[in-house]
């Protein structure tokens, strides 16, 4: 299925916020590109905001700005896509609190929701019948030390955790916390390559010289769209 424009919450009004609305950078359909759910077509709702600065981002243009949505708007408009598969991500949604209700809203509405998160705020309130994809900051990303390791005993087979490895001295990092936390025992694990830093080839090697219980990915909207918004 091919791609949908993205619709912009610049193009709704832009009310006070209130416990109903959330703060959008926008709301388009394209294939999810990355985790367990990758190949679906996937409504992506990207909400505005995050306190980490990773300087790998490729979303920074979600860091400020964005307009207000009421939650109804946010589930009719998911709804006009026609598809089951909805991903709420970021920026970080989960530091705008009211992501939880919306979360169970899309879950109670019967998709099949999953949630990107930096992993550096608690995931305790969130419906655990959204699949939380849980990053993991390597040493690379420069944000190592906004890692909530508290989220680590939350984890289900239900999620994901995901690291961005930026070089070989992340890959070993990542691998001894992997089995440190015996994470693949609690949930799939995904190791990604960061663009330009680690060739996608050079990771893949790695994992099976390795033989490391994750899973290898790339980005495959990138590989198909490139930067292009909304895709």
């Amino acid at each position: 299925m091919a791609p949908m424009s993205a619709v912009h919450p610049a193009t709704q009004a832009a009310p006070a916020a209130t416990a109903d609305r959330l703060k959008l950078t926008e709301i388009f359909l394209s294939l999810q590109g990355e985790a367990r759910d990758a190949g679906w077509p996937t409504v992506f709702v990207r909400l505005t905001g995050c306190p980490l600065r990773c300087q790998y981002c490729d979303t920074t243009y979600a860091f400020f700005g964005g307009q207000w949505w009421d939650i109804e708007a946010i589930l009719a408009e998911v709804a006009k896509h026609g598809v089951r598969h909805v991903c709420v991500t970021g920026g970080e949604p989960l530091s705008q609190k009211r992501v939880i209700g919306l979360l169970s809203k899309l879950c109670d509405a019967g998709y099949v929701v999953s949630l990107e998160t930096s992993g550096a705020i608690d995931i305790a309130d969130v419906d655990t019948r959204v699949s939380r994809i849980v990053d993991i900051k390597t040493p690379g990303s420069g944000e190592v030390e906004r890692n909530r390791w508290d989220n680590i005993p939350l984890l289900t087979p239900h999620d994901q955790v995901k690291f961005v490895v930026c070089s070989r001295a992340d890959f070993e990092w990542a691998r001894d916390v992997l089995f440190e936390h015996k994470l693949h025992e609690r949930c799939d694990v995904l190791f990604s390559p960061s663009a330009n830093e680690v060739p996608a080839r050079e990771l893949a090697d790695w994992i099976v010289e390795a033989r490391l219980p994750v899973r290898f990915q790339t980005q495959l909207h990138k590989a198909l769209w490139g930067e292009e918004p909304g895709r």
